[in-house]
C-alpha cells in the first residue's frame, strides 16, 4: 500500500549499488509475502540476506496507539516471528499493511522488541504527525522504564545532528540518517544514508556499530539539509504559508486561509532543547549535507521535476561513468560531467553555492542557486562547501 510495484528484491539489489549502498534495510519485514520474497530471493548469512552486491537486514516500522512510529531491526527470521507473536491480536492485518498499526503503547512495543533480541528506536523522531517528540517531551514518556534500552534515534529528513544534539537526553544514542523508500529509483532510494566502520556486512557487526562496541561505529551521517524536509518550518497544511512560532501560537495554529498550521521540526526543537546550541558527544560522527543528484539535474536543465525522463537519462549516464551517485556529487572530477549546465550545478553544490527554501506543512523544501530569482531567494540558507566523501573515515 503506497509502494511502487517495482519495489522488489531484484530491483533493489540492482539499483542500490548505483547509489553506493551496500547494506539496505528491508522495511516491512512483518508482511508475510515480503518476508517470503526476501528469504526466497537471497542467501542468508549471519543475520543478513545477500543478493548480488547488496545485503538486506530485516527491519520494519510500526505505528503505536499514539500514532508514534518505531523502527525495529531484527537479528534473524526467528526474532521476526517472535515479535509477531508478542503482538498477536493487537495489530492491523500484516498481509495488507506493510507498516502495521499496533494497539500497544511505546513501552509495549519496546518490550516486544527486547523480548525477541531486536534493536529499537524512534522513527523520524521529530516529525509532527508521527514522530516520538511530536507526542512526547522525553524518551521515557514514550518508552517508560525501557527508555535506556533504546539504542538509536532516526533523525528524519527535517533534522540533522545540529538540531538533535541540542537535546541532552539524546547524546547517548546513535543517530541514524535513513529515509524510507516508496520506489527504488534514484530520487527516492537512499535519500539519506550512513557510513559504518565495521569489519563485515552482517547483523552482528551492524549491532556493534549501533551500540558502539568493539571499535565499530557510525563514521558518517549523510542526509538532507533540514530545510529540505517537508516539515522543517511551521506551515499551513492547506496553502503552505509559513509562520514563526509566535505567529502560529497567536493564531492558535489556524492559518489565515482557515487551514491547520502544523508545527515544524525547527520550532519543536526550540521547545524541547535544553541546550542553547548543539553539544556533540565524542562518539558523534560528522554530518554531511547532501542533495539528491536528480534534484540538482532537474534544476540545472529546468525539468518539471526530478522524475522527468531527461533527468533520469542524464543521471544514468553520470552514475554509470562515475560508479555511484555519491561519486558524482562529491568525488568525481567536474570535467567528467559532459552537460555544462549540470556540471556548473554540481560545482555550485560542492562550493556551497546552493540556497535552501525551507519546506513546511507537508511540502518539501526546494533548492535554488545563487543567481535565483528574487522570489526564490525567500528565506535563503546557503550550504557549506562539501568535502570529499572519502575524507570521512572511521
Amino acid at each position: 500500500m503506497g509502494t511502487s510495484t517495482a519495489m522488489t528484491v531484484q530491483t533493489l539489489a540492482e539499483e542500490s549499488p548505483k547509489k553506493g549502498i551496500r547494506l539496505l534495510a528491508t522495511g516491512d519485514c512483518l508482511h508475510p509475502k515480503w518476508l517470503a520474497e526476501i528469504r526466497d530471493g537471497t542467501k542468508e548469512r549471519d543475520g543478513v540476506f545477500d543478493r548480488g552486491k547488496v545485503s538486506f537486514v530485516l527491519q520494519t516500522e510500526v505505528e503505536d496507539n499514539h500514532r508514534v512510529h518505531h523502527i525495529i531491526i531484527f537479528p534473524d527470521v526467528a526474532s521476526v516471528e517472535g515479535f509477531i507473536e508478542g503482538m498477536k491480536g493487537r495489530h492491523s492485518p500484516l498481509d495488507s499493511d506493510g507498516r502495521p498499526k499496533v494497539h500497544m503503547g511505546g513501552a509495549e512495543v519496546a518490550q516486544a522488541a527486547v523480548d525477541c533480541g531486536a534493536l529499537f528506536g524512534p522513527s523520524h523522531a521529530f516529525t509532527p504527525w508521527t514522530g516520538m517528540y511530536g507526542h512526547h517531551t522525553k524518551l521515557a514518556g514514550c518508552y517508560g522504564d525501557l527508555a535506556p534500552k533504546a539504542s538509536f534515534a532516526e533523525l528524519g529528513l527535517s533534522a540533522d545532528t545540529d538540531y538533535a544534539d541540542r537535546i541532552s537526553e539524546l547524546h547517548r544514542l546513535t543517530f541514524l540518517t535513513n529515509s524510507d523508500a516508496h520506489s527504488p529509483y534514484p530520487s527516492r532510494i537512499a535519500r539519506e544514508f550512513n557510513r559504518l566502520d565495521i569489519k563485515d556486512v552482517t547483523f552482528t557487526e551492524l549491532r556493534k556499530a549501533i551500540l558502539r562496541e568493539g571499535g565499530r561505529k557510525f563514521a558518517l551521517n549523510v542526509g538532507f539539509p533540514p530545510e529540505e524536509g517537508k516539515y522543517n518550518e511551521s506551515a499551513c497544511i492547506a496553502c503552505f504559508k509559513h509562520y514563526d512560532l509566535k505567529q502560529a501560537m497567536a493564531l492558535r495554529w489556524r492559518c489565515v486561509c482557515g487551514g491547520v498550521i502544523k508545527k515544524g521540526v525547527k520550532d519543536r526543537i526550540e521547545e524541547l532543547a535544553d541546550l542553547p546550541k548543539p553539544n556533540h558527544p565524542d562518539h558523534r560522527p560528522p554530518y554531511l549535507h547532501i542533495i539528491p543528484l536528480s534534484e540538482i539535474i532537474a534544476k540545472a536543465i529546468h525539468a518539471p521535476n526530478a522524475n522527468a525522463k531527461a533527468v533520469e537519462d542524464i543521471w544514468a549516464k553520470l552514475v554509470g561513468k562515475a560508479g555511484s551517485e555519491v561519486a558524482v556529487l562529491i568525488d568525481d572530477p567536474i570535467e567528467n560531467i559532459a552537460n555544462p549546465a549540470v556540471a556548473d550545478a554540481v560545482r555550485r553544490f560542492r562550493e556551497g553555492k546552493v540556497r535552501m527554501i525551507p519546506g513546511g506543512g507537508g511540502q518539501y523544501g526546494t533548492i535554488a542557486f545563487d543567481d535565483a530569482s528574487p522570489s526564490e531567494k525567500a528565506k535563503p540558507k546557503s550550504l557549506k562547501g562539501q568535502t570529499a566523501l572519502m575524507d570521512f573515515k572511521g
